[in-house]
């Protein structure tokens, strides 16, 4: 059954119901009866109990402060949301599910079909994870404390970053990936939730090893069992891989999703579409006219940063074959062997005039992984919906191509699309640029570059769950990173550290390869590397199933008892505290250690990286921008900080936030009623852009 989250108004009715059940269940658990029934667990249960209402006891007056002043960060009184705001709603969450079994374990520990043991263990994890949103609540009022009125970030107290940065790395998140695992996200999304985070840390331990990506993933299929069967090995083998992540590692796994098989499924489970055409443009130099002045035209470079002129790929998708998607012309940009089909060759396709309007993508996976393949399912569906040609922009990834490499072919494809329209099935008349999250914040610089260099801006813009500030910078949202699945932290700081160029080495892309060839394996392949990964499958089992000395691990071995404050340190080992905690608190650490470089170079605070940044004069101009974020997001407060500066310049901006969902929901937005839901929200954005030049034409039409 959902939980349902609970409002300002019964604040105090639910902390008040969690200390009386908890007192009953302390009652319950202490006396003589419980100890010859459970032994030592019925000791668990009276210090678990006793711990949880210490908690709910000093979160209360804490929670209620910030109910009272979090509307002042919101976009504007009809669009409720931001980090402070985010944060009460994942501590209500928390609060609720303690409250729930404990009234559970209240009414069903004499029964014989009572699991001790299991419900001790679900209690002790719920209480580290509410001890960790406690320190949690603790660093947002500092940042409340420290930021001016209404500010979500610092962005000039580059020490408060840097000390918020020190204090993650060493608090302790593992109990956010085991039994609590997505508490906070809708319940339809858990169980995808609990197979990403099993499958990356099955993936992790045949990483590596001399097979194909899809051959590593069916093996990590194999050696999934124990961290289905054991939550607490699940979270501090999660939590060790994220800490320090491996940037090649993280390429390597999203990058699965890039594959044969799995896009094969997600085609037959879209809308069909008559074109789906791998085009490679090259790298020429060619003049578009001034928006300000028609008779006049700049020359549009090819992409040069970093290793020079080079090609730029794209996918072109159409519901229907349109006028000049089917030319010779088109077709000989194609990357595809052999290119496909056309309609000329298909005499029963009816071929369509070209359409008024033209939607550009940009892809998001952090600026280091995934293409326009593993995005085709709500492209498709786009296409068919707006029945609209889409040109998505497969960019060069980082670390091998750094800023500004992404942001210079993404707005060389759209100069090209511009001039050859009448290729794409399009006149072009409304152009709306598309992205989520990475592809978001492309969408914005791209449409800045335009202004700069005078030619024409897109129509408007709808970014999904956009990065518009690529440092670590603290705020509320992303406190988040401390629990979230897909984005914590480390992983954060990696992706944004290699869009910089830091730390890696730039290597031109050979010339017409791709991304996905090195997942190209047939089936029989597969198979014989299932065949010969089974005798390790089985030897893995056998193997202590608990990391070496050398791993350390923040969880105790299979088998032992799990306490509330095996992880408690006084402070960072090897910093001073961001925040002085009350006397008598201090939160769980973890004895992984995250090292998490600050993304506060100079490259990553350029406007065009980060444009949040930008000066006023660089953002005015910008066409209609419609942002759609989920309020569970860590990247929530980029949104509303961006979208407030925009609506104070005078832009034409609008926020929409979507309740329970994850970064990526687009995505995602197969898997339930409510990511399809948010996906509708993001369609009917650009519905609106297009849409908007028809009514803008009515309007002149009635003044003549």
């Amino acid at each position: 059954m959902p939980v349902a989250v609970a409002s300002d108004m019964d604040f105090k009715v639910v902390f008040s119901a969690l200390e009386a059940t908890c007192e009953e269940n302390i009652a319950a658990f202490s006396d003589r009866s419980a100890d010859l029934a459970f032994g030592p667990v019925s000791q668990r249960f009276v210090m678990c109990m006793r711990k949880i209402q210490e908690h709910a006891r000093a979160i209360e007056p804490l929670a209620t402060s910030f109910t009272a002043v979090y509307h002042h960060y919101d976009f504007d009184a009809q669009t409720p949301g931001n980090g402070y705001r985010t944060l009460i709603k994942v501590l209500q969450s928390c609060v609720l599910h303690l409250l729930h079994k404990a009234r559970y374990i209240a009414s069903n520990h004499t029964s014989a079909f009572f699991r001790a043991d299991h419900n001790a263990s679900e209690m002790e994890a719920y209480c580290s994870a509410l001890c960790q949103l406690r320190a949690l609540l603790y660093l947002a009022k500092r940042l409340i404390n420290d930021n001016d009125f209404g500010q979500l970030y610092s962005l000039q107290d580059l020490d408060l970053s840097r000390r918020f940065v020190q204090e993650y790395s060493s608090l302790h998140k593992a109990c956010f990936y085991g039994r609590c695992l997505g508490f906070q996200f809708s319940p339809s999304l858990r169980p995808f939730l609990q197979t990403i985070v099993i499958s990356m840390i099955s993936y992790g331990e045949t990483y590596g090893k001399q097979q194909s990506g899809l051959g590593l993933a069916a093996l990590s299929l194999l050696t999934s069992g124990k961290y289905v069967i054991d939550p607490e090995l699940r979270g501090a083998e999660f939590e060790r891989i994220t800490q320090n992540l491996d940037m090649q590692f993280w390429k390597s796994f999203w990058n699965i999703t890039e594959s044969e098989l799995l896009t094969g499924f997600s085609r037959i489970a879209s809308y069909p579409v008559q074109l789906n055409l791998t085009l490679t443009i090259p790298p020429v130099p060619f003049r578009l006219p001034l928006s300000s002045d028609p008779n006049l035209s700049a020359t549009v470079s090819p992409p040069l940063a970093h290793w020079g002129p080079g090609p730029v790929h794209l996918r072109l998708i159409s519901h229907e074959i349109r006028q000049g998607q089917d030319s010779e012309e088109l077709l000989s940009f194609s990357r595809g062997d052999p290119p496909s089909v056309s309609a000329s060759n298909l005499p029963w396709v009816q071929k369509q005039p070209l359409s008024p309007w033209l939607l550009i993508h940009f892809h998001g996976g952090g600026f280091v992984a995934q293409t326009s393949r593993s995005h085709e399912h709500y492209l498709r569906s786009w296409s068919k919906r707006l029945n609209v040609p889409v040109l998505s922009v497969d960019y060069s990834l980082s670390p091998e191509a750094p800023f500004p490499r992404a942001l210079e072919e993404c707005f060389y494809a759209y100069c090209w699309a511009l001039k050859n329209c009448h290729l794409l099935g399009s006149t072009a008349e409304r152009v709306c640029l598309a992205g989520d999250s990475a592809g978001g914040n492309l969408c914005v610089t791209v449409s800045m570059k335009a202004m700069t260099c005078g030619i024409r801006v897109p129509d408007g813009i709808m970014a999904a769950y956009p990065a518009t500030l690529l440092t670590t910078d603290a705020s509320p949202s992303r406190l988040l990173t401390l629990i979230d699945p897909l984005l914590p932290l480390g992983v954060l700081a990696k992706c944004l550290n290699a869009y910089a160029g830091l730390d890696s080495q730039t290597v031109q892309p050979a010339v017409g390869g791709s991304s996905l060839r090195a997942l190209g394996r047939d089936t029989t392949a597969l198979l014989s590397e299932l065949t010969q990964g089974a005798t390790g499958w089985i030897q893995s089992f056998l193997q202590p199933m608990w990391p070496t000395s050398g791993a350390h691990s923040s969880t105790s071995r299979p088998g032992e008892s799990t306490s509330t404050d095996t992880h408690r340190n006084a402070s960072p080992p090897h910093s001073q505290c961001y925040v002085d905690y009350p006397d008598g608190f201090g939160p769980l650490r973890s004895e992984c250690l995250a090292v998490v470089q600050p993304t506060n170079c100079p490259i990553i605070r350029n406007p065009f990286a980060s444009p949040l940044l930008a000066p006023d004069n660089l953002l005015r101009g910008l066409p209609p921008v419609h942002f759609v974020a989920s309020a569970l997001d860590v990247l929530l407060d980029d949104s509303v900080m961006f979208a407030k500066k925009l609506r104070d310049m005078g832009q034409p901006v609008s926020l929409t936030v979507v309740e329970d969902l994850p970064h990526g929901f687009l995505s995602l937005s197969q898997l339930s009623k409510e990511t399809e839901a948010a996906a509708e929200i993001c369609l009917e954005k650009i519905r609106e852009i297009f849409l908007q030049g028809n009514t803008q034409n009515c309007l002149e039409a009635r003044r003549d």
